[in-house]
């Protein structure tokens, strides 16, 4: 609902809301230049001396005029023809026209009424309402990404679009709601919708008849400072029976044209403060400096909608459209799905299809969409998920265990299914966290947990016929994965190593594929990657991708991989089987978890065997020289020291700090974990500085690893999985 909230809004009035965003960015600028240009009153300066230097300079002056900026402006009739000018405090004089800037007035009308009048303002107030409502629901949404109100700046993973779109929606968002709340105010004010409730006046005096006072003998005129005025409009000459009316910061009030007395007193209203206050929020009248902020918030907006509109496409693609989905009051079977890349959602598509032709009514939504207070005729919950990284939640899963602790268990019965790839260690973890949780949270367990591997269809129709048998209906799960969009890698070179330890290991570089504009805006393609993110390559005769972790940046031309044989290893079989020339079909899934930062904090890179790739990518993008400490452990020096020549190169360039190598195979087996114990103050000295560590390998490695890190923090009350709390402990495991 709340997306649904958000999406159509932005979509329908995109190009009202550019328009409108772009022509108020415009407009904030000019408060800003009226104040630099103004000429400032000197200190102590009343109203009485001001009128009386003015009217001694223009003496038919009949009105003067301040801005909120401080600029003030005359007006009189001369000969029956009006004139008005800008005037110098100091003197009195007249010392630049009064016209409107022409630019400044075009912009107004666009802004506020599209050159149509009355019916364009209405159409301009659609629009800031239509805002309002995208702010409010994006607040919603941001909140609902990062985990929380309370991890609002959490830090961001995806393509870039999603990124762009939330990084700037998490500052402008404040921006948008004062400007689209004040612009209705002012719209309802205009075409008088609020009640006007100003004080009316108090008759202090009557007019005495007299004429001819001195300004500067008027009290009042000599009681108010310049800095208080906003009006001051001069008696008609010839009636004496008009007066002074003098309007301030604090009210209106008249004065007798012969005797200077006041004769009436009306203050400001709540209510006229309030307008007022809005009309300076929304125009920058007065506030120049908040109006520049809210103009470059506002510059967000076009920005924005390109990102969402790319979102949209990117989410219409991957997404599986779900026909008959049921509102989550009225149905049965509450199916939530928790997905990273889109595959999950394949497989919910198949599902919930299944159960509504079995009879069932059934509403598919996001994980982070969780809600038991909606669901008020389920009777099942059904969650798929997949794991992200290490055990976190995917992207439309993001908040689901905090709302999942906070809410009331509901009645209805739970199953868990989670996917993911059992050669990481980190297999389905996520989904086990949910089953573990809902169990110690008392939910009546449908099914027991179960997982899939590799989107294997087989699994889910076995998966399908528990769940059909626990549900007494017939099921058939006849799931087709969607293949990713696949591009065609052609290999530049092979640097070989391996076979004098019988472990064939390969450093394969590849041409960087040529993708379009549209394909890089919506970060489809190889395009835009870091060392770190991972290259899914299609085998021939397989429908599974496996996955290799980028040793090269798209800034370094090439797209470059670290490949070992296995036994019996399809994919790797092949690769090592690439002569020059030769082409695989790769696509590009992005890793940020695994990325080195921008910051200058110090590196720790600890890999073995085809580990290095990723970190040998690091450091050939370190070109602003941060630390980076090198440990990589190998078989052989001879026969397996990847990137051996390369790193030299690099330490002499400085964007390597130290390497420290361990050898395992020989007289004295020397591991990764062992290099690590040997420069322990060091290490310890580094990771208390603030030091980032960041380990690639295979599962074992990596828990000698962690072993081993903690026997070293252990003095300084340091630990593996404090560090990992903090993002300053890594992991690339296989």
């Amino acid at each position: 609902m709340i997306r649904a909230l958000h999406r159509w809004p932005g979509l329908l009035a995109l190009a009202l809301l550019t328009v409108l965003a772009l022509s108020g960015a415009a407009l904030s600028v000019f408060p800003a230049a009226e104040r630099l240009g103004v000429t400032p009153a000197e200190a102590g300066l009343t109203v009485a001396e001001l009128a009386q230097r003015v009217q001694k300079a223009i003496p038919a002056v009949e009105q003067i005029v301040r801005a909120p900026s401080g600029r003030i402006t005359a007006y009189w009739f001369d000969g029956g023809t009006p004139g008005s000018a800008l005037v110098d405090p100091s003197t009195g004089q007249a010392i630049a026209s009064a016209d409107p800037n022409q630019t400044e007035r075009w912009l107004i009308n666009l802004h506020r009424a599209l050159f149509l009048g009355d019916g364009g303002r209405i159409v301009t107030a659609g629009g800031a309402a239509a805002m309002l409502v995208l702010a409010l629901s994006g607040m919603v949404l941001v909140a609902r990404r990062a985990g929380g109100w309370q991890r609002w700046f959490a830090r961001l993973r995806g393509p870039l679009s999603g990124r762009l779109h939330v990084e700037i929606a998490r500052i402008a968002v404040i921006g948008l709601l004062l400007s689209s709340s004040t612009a209705l105010w002012m719209t309802a004010s205009t075409f008088d919708l609020l009640p006007d409730n100003a004080a009316p006046p108090t008759v202090l005096a009557e007019p005495s008849g007299k004429t001819g006072i001195a300004l500067t003998s008027i009290q009042q005129l000599q009681h108010t400072p310049v800095n208080t005025l906003r009006e001051l409009s001069f008696p008609y000459a010839g009636d004496a029976s008009d007066v002074f009316t003098l309007t301030t910061e604090s009210g209106i009030t008249t004065l007798d044209q012969g005797t200077g007395v006041q004769l009436s007193w009306a203050g400001l209203s709540t209510w006229q403060r309030v307008s007022e206050t809005i009309y300076m929020l929304h125009t920058g009248q007065g506030a120049a400096a908040l109006g520049l902020v809210l103009g470059l918030m506002a510059l967000g907006v076009p920005v924005m909608g390109g990102t969402g509109v790319i979102l949209w496409l990117t989410g219409r693609r991957v997404r599986p459209k779900i026909k008959g989905n049921v509102s989550a009051a009225h149905a049965e079977t509450i199916l939530l799905v928790g997905s990273e890349g889109g595959s999950t959602w394949g497989f919910a598509a198949t599902l919930q299809a299944a159960l509504t032709a079995a009879g069932q009514s059934v509403h598919a939504a996001a994980l982070s969409s969780y809600d038991p207070a909606r669901y008020a005729k389920a009777q099942r919950i059904l969650i798929l998920t997949a794991t992200y990284g290490d055990g976190d939640a995917p992207a439309s899963a993001k908040g689901f265990l905090n709302r999942l602790a906070r809410s009331d268990t509901p009645a209805a019965a739970l199953a868990v299914l989670g996917f993911g790839d059992r050669s990481f260690p980190a297999f389905c973890a996520f989904a086990k966290t949910i089953a573990a949780e809902a169990a110690a949270k008392g939910y009546a367990i449908l099914l027991p947990f179960d997982t899939i591997d590799r989107q294997s269809p087989q699994d889910f129709a076995r998966w399908g016929q528990a769940l059909g048998a626990a549900l007494d209906v017939p099921l058939t799960l006849a799931h087709q994965p969607i293949l990713a969009t696949t591009q065609s890698l052609t290999l530049l070179s092979r640097h070989d190593y391996g076979a004098e330890v019988q472990a064939p290991t390969s450093i394969l570089r590849f041409a960087l594929p040529k993708t379009s504009l549209w394909q890089r805006l919506v970060g489809r393609g190889i395009s835009r990657f870091q060392a770190g993110d991972l290259l899914g390559i299609l085998p021939e005769g397989a429908d599974v991708a496996r996955f290799y972790s980028l040793a090269s940046a798209s800034r370094d031309g090439f797209v470059e991989i670290v490949v070992r044989k296995r036994t019996g290893g399809l994919c790797s079989g092949q690769l090592l089987a690439l002569e020059p020339g030769d082409t695989v079909r790769a696509f590009l899934r992005h890793n940020p978890n695994f990325h080195a930062g921008r910051d200058r904090v110090p590196l720790i890179l600890i890999g073995a065997g085809t580990g290095i790739g990723p970190l040998a990518g690091i450091i050939r993008g370190n070109h602003r020289l941060r630390p980076i400490h090198l440990f990589f452990g190998m078989r052989h020096p001879d026969s397996d020291f990847l990137y051996g020549a390369e790193l030299s190169r690099w330490q002499v360039k400085d964007r390597l700090a130290m390497l420290t190598t361990a050898v395992s195979r020989g007289t004295k087996p020397h591991y990764v974990q062992d290099a690590l114990r040997g420069e322990a103050a060091q290490i310890a000295r580094l990771i208390r500085d603030g030091a980032r560590v960041m380990v690639c390998g295979g599962r074992e490695m990596a828990a000698g690893v962690a072993v081993a890190l903690t026997e070293i923090l252990a003095p300084s009350g340091l630990t593996p999985a404090a560090l990992k709390a903090e993002g300053r402990y890594v992991e690339d495991i296989y």
